[in-house]
């Protein structure tokens, strides 16, 4: 039960994206994530977005009223939730092939949905990226864990800023 239901998540999800991305993309932004959860006050559809020049507050409230008017014609969601949209932040998900292309020798922190070798958290250096997977040195060990395997990845700012310093 709880497998169908993240399954049928991650097809909305799909569908919202698929409706999102060319309008954030018009506006030479890109949407980086997109999460839809249960939380305390209800349910929360976050979009996360990126560019080359950064996020402002204003391209949040923009995104936020075309996509939520969007949504609202298309009738995705049939229940209610509350619409966020913002910036990753510097700890930014990595969810398509060239987001992790981009964090070559970088720390970063993967959960897998079922173990790789009798585990499912992993932190530390991301070695080597392909369409297959990726490889994570963690504990002094390589770990190569599929794409398909991957529930959440982020990049951690600030461990990878003092890997680099060093």
């Amino acid at each position: 039960m709880a497998q169908e239901l993240k399954q049928e998540e991650g097809e909305l999800i799909g569908r919202i994206w698929n409706l999102v991305e060319p309008v954030v993309a018009a506006r030479d932004m890109e949407v980086l994530d997109i999460e839809y959860r249960r939380e305390s006050l209800g349910w929360v559809l976050r979009i996360f977005l990126d560019s080359q020049r950064g996020i402002r507050v204003e391209d949040c409230a923009e995104i936020s009223r075309v996509v939520g008017e969007m949504l609202d014609a298309a009738d995705l969601i049939p229940i209610a939730y509350n619409l966020e949209v913002s910036s990753p932040g510097i700890d930014r998900p990595l969810r398509k092939l060239e987001h992790f292309q981009k964090h070559i020798g970088d720390i970063i922190e993967v959960r897998t949905i079922s173990p790789v070798q009798n585990r499912r958290n992993f932190r530390g250096a991301l070695k080597e990226v392909s369409p297959e997977g990726v490889t994570v040195q963690c504990d002094s060990q390589d770990y190569s864990i599929g794409m398909p395997l991957i529930e959440r990845a982020r990049l951690l700012y600030f461990e990878s800023l003092e890997r680099k310093s060093r």
